[in-house]
């Protein structure tokens, strides 16, 4: 390039003596017209390479039937790629450019070959990072990617990539090997390790839940040590966004979400059930074993007397029931037959340890609507219900006494 570069100059020079000029003239002129005529050719190559690899490739693109090569030779790809040949074109044109303006060797020369090289690493980067911003989008369109947390890989990845560029940004203004400059960086480890103490952590702590699968945007967390309840909106690298159900907005660190305990409820929305887990106290002394009046009282019970049927009055043994335990197999019944009571998971009724306030009796079935109204709205109804109808068992709920019940 260096010869080539002396002999297109000793040409421009020729040329013009033959035109007329004098040699002092003429010496003066042909580095100038040398170097505009390396811009103009440059500016030449860029506008073909960023228009006309634009269009081949958009044309190659629509013949095929795939997406995932609309999203990876978007514009903004190909431009930071066009964008790349300009300073690596400059870089082959340097000893030409050199030569023209008589600079081989001095300081200015040295600083052009720097900001040109320079200019390599961050056309490169910033390629590189639209690379990785189209591969992500990728993924996000990808079923088993959808909703996951990658904002904190993708930033990740960035930093990482950012990290490189600046090491070999400062090698190339100082002249020294990168790896000079990681062993000196590794010296000062503890001290960047303590500024940057929120964000490696955060960065580690984002791989852990999109690796774990953990968290996805669009998750419903609980974390009652930080008072945190609501719905996680964005998850990038040093922050996590919940919406609580007020709708004001929470902030926590990633690494909170590793280091602490915290629930999350997306699990059950997608099994289709919500857990409802209620208990009634029994009052004891109303208990007694069932006789045939109850027995014909409660089938001619119109709001009963339709699962008496499905009920079984004896034990294994053949024993005689008690009205207790006739109520309880009414409630199994009862939540059995009910539409909005999911009947693919455990539905169970049972008594808990007596204490001094009665006998519990605990209900343990499933919402088939996970929607926080609806399943606050069927254990109102069921509950309401066993109340209701206890009576007609013959039994007594049992309750601290009120002020009416001391006056009556």
């Amino acid at each position: 390039m260096h010869n080539t570069g002396i002999i297109f100059r000793e040409w421009v020079y020729e040329r013009l003596i033959g035109w007329g000029l004098s040699e002092h003239l003429a010496e003066q002129l042909d580095g100038w017209i040398v170097l505009i005529a390396i811009l103009l050719v440059v500016l030449i190559i860029n506008i073909v390479t960023r228009w006309g690899l634009i269009r081949l490739v958009h044309r190659l693109v629509a013949w095929t039937r795939f997406t995932w090569d609309n999203i990876l030779f978007d514009d903004r790809v190909l431009r930071r790629l066009s964008g790349v040949v300009t300073p690596i074109v400059i870089a082959f044109a340097l000893p030409l450019i050199s030569n023209s303006l008589e600079i081989e060797g001095t300081t200015l020369d040295t600083l052009l070959r720097k900001v040109v090289d320079i200019s390599i690493i961050v056309t490169c980067l910033l390629f590189l990072n639209e690379m990785l911003k189209a591969l992500f989008e990728i993924m996000v369109h990808r079923p088993a990617w959808r909703d996951k947390p990658i904002a904190g890989l993708l930033q990740t990845c960035q930093v990482i990539l950012a990290i490189i560029g600046a090491i070999l940004v400062i090698a190339t203004l100082i002249d020294k090997s990168p790896a000079l400059l990681l062993t000196g960086i590794g010296a000062s480890a503890a001290v960047i390790s303590f500024i940057f103490k929120d964000t490696l952590m955060g960065l580690v702590a984002g791989v852990q839940l999109s690796a774990n699968n953990m968290l996805k945007v669009g998750d419903w967390i609980e974390m009652p040590s930080r008072g945190i309840d609501g719905v996680v909106e964005e998850v990038s690298l040093t922050t996590i966004k919940v919406r609580s159900w007020n709708n004001t907005l929470q902030m926590l660190p990633p690494y909170l979400l590793v280091s602490e305990a915290f629930s999350n409820w997306q699990a059950m929305r997608d099994t289709g059930g919500r857990r409802i887990k209620r208990s009634l106290n029994i009052d004891t002394t109303s208990v007694h074993l069932l006789n045939d009046e109850l027995v014909t009282r409660l089938t001619s019970d119109n709001i009963i007397g339709g699962y008496m049927p499905k009920l079984t009055l004896t034990t294994v043994e053949g024993a005689a029931i008690t009205n207790l335990e006739l109520f309880m197999r009414y409630i199994t019944a009862y939540l059995d037959s009910h539409p909005r009571v999911n009947h693919t998971m455990l539905v169970m009724v049972r008594q808990l340890q007596p204490s001094e306030w009665g006998l519990p009796i605990e209900l343990y079935f499933f919402s088939a609507d996970v929607n926080w109204v609806a399943y606050e709205h069927l254990q109102t109804e069921v509950i309401s219900h066993i109340i209701a109808v206890a009576s007609h068992f013959g039994i007594r709920l049992y309750q601290a006494p009120s002020g009416l019940d001391l006056r009556s």
